[in-house]
């Protein structure tokens, strides 16, 4: 177990889009930096989206232009369409992550638009950085993979048909995210063994909220399946505002505890993500923060790996 899994911290993003209040941004850039010296080199910063329906994002281009000035991190933004990819990438963004709602009902609630048409717009985006010869990276997270609050249960097929569309849109890294926390490890298991038989390394990781406190068996699944790359939050926060009863990601912190001890490789400092916490909690007292691993505290038995 020396492989190297990668983790992209989303807190400064799905984490906070789900807070009651609004953290100030330099409370936001300080936390960004912990992140980042705590060895994160993936973090989500923010979304580019109408300040109407996120406040809490309305600062996300003075974030992206504050944490692309720090080394070896790469800033990823999460734009909803092409508009908001440029701005993105005006920003300074290395990497834009789309959502596509494999569900009609999510789709519609969180974009206003069928998984159709949001692929169809995700099409105009991989033309358009063709066009404008663009290094920044693209990625495409499939929400409700696994099962969505409005429309339930969500059929393998459908979330292949999706998939297979984006790949032959031109989209060269795809994940798969439990938007709002139904999975369970064994359809972790068979949904990403049915779509990396459909298209391959395109498959890129997985986005996993503890709702039914399954969050880190569903990580487990998803190692034992061969991701390597996992979206969390540091103590937990997050959510959709879109989708009803979805509540926090996985914990960053007990992540990479259990990723760490299995003996993979993580490059992150356990004991500063941990002394992270205080900056957020700063910055949002009355938000409660989750995680076994910060309440019990690093055993003394843990050894990170090598």
């Amino acid at each position: 177990m020396t492989e190297f899994v990668t983790i992209c911290e989303v807190g400064p993003r799905d984490g906070l889009q789900m807070a009651k209040t609004i953290m100030a941004t330099p409370t936001k850039i300080a936390w960004i930096e912990a992140l980042a010296a705590a060895g994160l080199r993936e973090i989500e910063v923010g979304s580019f989206v109408p300040a109407k329906l996120l406040p809490q994002m309305a600062d996300t281009d003075a974030i992206v232009r504050a944490a692309v000035a720090i080394p070896n991190l790469t800033v990823v933004a999460l734009a909803p369409n092409l508009r908001g990819t440029q701005a993105a990438i005006a920003a300074g963004a290395h990497r834009v992550s789309i959502p596509v709602s494999v569900s009609e009902g999510h789709s519609r609630a969180n974009l206003n638009r069928s998984p159709d048409e949001q692929v169809a717009e995700i099409a105009r985006i991989v033309a358009w950085l063709r066009s404008e010869n663009h290094p920044a990276e693209l990625e495409v997270a499939c929400s409700t993979a696994f099962g969505c609050s409005f429309d339930g249960v969500i059929p393998e097929a459908q979330v292949l048909r999706v998939v297979t569309a984006l790949a032959q849109a031109g989209v060269t890294s795809i994940g798969l995210a439990d938007t709002v926390g139904y999975a369970n490890p064994g359809a972790i298991k068979s949904l990403v063994r049915a779509v990396r038989a459909e298209i391959g390394p395109v498959l890129h990781g997985l986005h996993l909220h503890d709702t039914m406190g399954l969050g880190l068996a569903n990580a487990l699944a998803g190692l034992e399946a061969g991701i390597r790359d996992f979206d969390s939050a540091l103590a937990g926060l997050g959510g959709c505002p879109f989708a009803p009863g979805a509540s926090g990601n996985i914990v960053t912190e007990d992540l990479v505890f259990m990723i760490e001890a299995m003996g993979f490789r993580t490059g992150i400092d356990l004991q500063a993500l941990i002394e992270a916490r205080k900056i957020l909690h700063a910055g949002l007292p009355a938000e409660p923060l989750h995680g076994h691993v910060a309440k019990a505290g690093i055993p003394r038995i843990f050894r990170a790996a090598a």
